[in-house]
């Protein structure tokens, strides 16, 4: 069996390199390796490591259900945040045929102007095929939306929203639960629980989705999302203002302003 490794991180999901593995099978048996270095948030004066790397776990679980779709054996892992020792230690401990690199274009691509694609295919010593991913270009075909909740992250009234975004044009959706020290918007329940509820009926109304608790400032979590997911549009989910602290903060105006995407909120009279 043909075993190629992918080496991907925000690009990961993308449809040039779903293609690209594609092709290189041609319909033989391959088993396909993807490693996603984790990269770190840009915003935030603590840097919650779990958080990060979930974000690259979500992002490989999206290409490997991708990869399953067209029919490739694929498997996967997040790696050293440093794309070159993540290929290196990934040969180290398997041999493959092939490599593919996925990268943003040259003008956003950190791992073009550190030479990567270079280096990889001087130590190597087998055929390294790079793949540029243009996410903006893609956004005609699957737009992704995300949606920002946190004790109303399992109500029918967002659900509901969702279903309808889906029903006008293919999504996937990314759920983060920002997670306060006191454990929520208001203090109560469990993120984790609320979130595992809210998956779980996406999947069962055919609506693919992955999600993470995330940083406990809302605005800042949803910054770090941006460059984690690179998300078309967003969903805020509050209660009313009289029980929200995100709506008097001005939680949907600050995230308007500072996204320029479309955002719609989601008022919700029950968790």
């Amino acid at each position: 069996m043909k075993r190629i490794l992918v080496v991907a991180n925000e690009t990961v999901a993308g449809k040039p390199l779903i293609d690209a593995v594609t092709r290189r099978a041609d319909g033989d048996a391959v088993h396909v390796h993807v490693i996603s270095p984790q990269n770190q948030p840009k915003h935030g004066y603590v840097v919650y490591e779990e958080h990060v790397r979930d974000a690259a776990q979500n992002r490989l679980e999206m290409t490997l259900a991708l990869l399953r779709e067209a029919g490739i054996e694929a498997d996967g892992e997040v790696m050293d945040p440093d794309p070159y020792s993540a290929v290196m230690d990934a040969l180290g401990e398997q041999d493959y045929d092939d490599i593919i690199v996925s990268t943003h274009p040259e003008t956003r691509s950190g791992w073009l102007r550190q030479g990567l694609v270079d280096r990889v295919q001087r130590a190597a010593r087998r055929p390294v095929e790079h793949v540029v991913v243009d996410l903006d270009a893609e956004r005609d075909d699957v737009k992704r939306t995300l949606v920002v909740a946190n004790e109303t992250v399992s109500s029918p009234d967002l659900l509901d929203a969702l279903k309808r975004k889906a029903e006008l044009e293919p999504r996937r959706f990314i759920v983060i639960a920002p997670q306060s020290p006191q454990s929520g918007e208001n203090g109560e329940g469990d993120a984790h629980e609320r979130l595992a509820h809210t998956l779980r009926a996406l999947e069962d109304a055919g609506l693919p989705a992955v999600g993470q608790v995330e940083h406990h400032d809302p605005y800042t979590a949803i910054q770090n999302a941006l460059q984690f997911y690179a998300p078309d549009d967003i969903v805020i989910s509050t209660f009313p203002e009289t029980r929200s602290g995100w709506m008097r903060a001005d939680l949907v105006g600050r995230v308007e302003a500072s996204t320029g995407k479309p955002v719609e909120h989601v008022v919700s009279e029950q968790g």
